[in-house]
């Protein structure tokens, strides 16, 4: 059993580790927790779910739609909103308002056109290996091996491009990043897709083993909140830790507690964390 649970919790947290890269890397270019994150993630699972599930693309080609679609929402919100909203009202506050609203507005819109219903899609593997006394679902695997494929290929891009280092360079220092003559608005408009993006991801690749539905963004934001609290805010090495230690949590709970008190331990036991470490295993205080 306790295989199982740490197999589980290994597969769990590496598609969480992806949302919650997504997350902190906005943060870090615009200091602003973005809570419609969750619903980009939503948006996903429904992008996933009509081109994969309803009109039967490869499963390869709608991941490529998915983040294609994502990619482009991140660029309209950061376009359209929070940019002129940072630009005129120069209060991170407002643009966390802006965030709530926004998370409202998608997930309400989703409810309209999507109904309350539970969907699922067909999977892509079938059949099960027996693994040190764990029993893994191939499909598992495959979703496993695709998270750390996508995690990999940013970490790479983040240290070995030009717009990588950019972003870096940004959410370290806005002003001196400007003064080095970067394009800082279009690195933030990158830096905003490549968020959403890899939300959206995250749900494709979800979508093949959890619900999809419209009220799911809200309850993964507050999943992805908890990642980047734990690992550290505006941290990509402690996004990843965050993302892994909650999967880990989660598989605990549900073998030992089951579905209903996992997350009130949980959450309880995140609350004792920060007040020792409140700024999370590799975050640097704030100011």
């Amino acid at each position: 059993m306790v295989n199982q649970i740490i197999v589980n919790g290994i597969i769990l947290g590496s598609t969480y580790a992806l949302i919650a890269l997504g997350l902190t890397l906005i943060f870090g270019i615009m200091s602003v927790l973005n809570f419609a994150h969750g619903q980009m993630y939503m948006i996903g699972t429904f992008v996933m779910y009509y081109v994969y599930g309803v009109y039967e693309y490869n499963f390869f080609i709608a991941l490529i739609v998915t983040i294609f679609v994502l990619a482009i929402i991140g660029v309209i919100f950061e376009r359209f909103f929070f940019r002129r909203l940072l630009y005129y009202a120069k209060r991170e506050e407002v643009a966390m308002l802006l965030a709530m609203g926004s998370a409202l507005l998608v997930e309400n819109s989703a409810l309209i056109f999507f109904g309350e219903k539970r969907r699922g899609i067909k999977p892509i593997a079938e059949g099960v290996y027996h693994i040190f006394n764990a029993y893994i679902p191939k499909q598992r695997v495959v979703i496993f091996l695709m998270a750390i494929l996508f995690i990999i290929i940013f970490l790479v891009l983040m240290q070995n491009t030009k717009t990588g280092r950019a972003l870096r360079a940004l959410a370290q220092d806005k002003e001196v990043t400007y003064l080095m003559g970067v394009n800082v608005n279009r690195i933030s408009m990158i830096g905003f897709a490549a968020g959403a993006a890899l939300a959206g991801i995250s749900g494709a690749i979800l979508a093949l083993t959890f619900p999809i539905f419209s009220g799911s963004g809200t309850g993964m934001s507050i999943k992805a909140f908890t990642m980047i609290m734990i690992g550290g805010a505006g941290v990509i090495p402690g996004a990843i830790i965050g993302g892994f230690v909650l999967g880990m949590l989660e598989s605990v709970g549900y073998g030992l507690l089951g579905g209903s008190s996992t997350y009130l331990v949980i959450y309880f036991g995140v609350i004792v964390f920060l007040i020792f470490r409140p700024n999370g295993i590799m975050g640097k205080p704030w100011g």
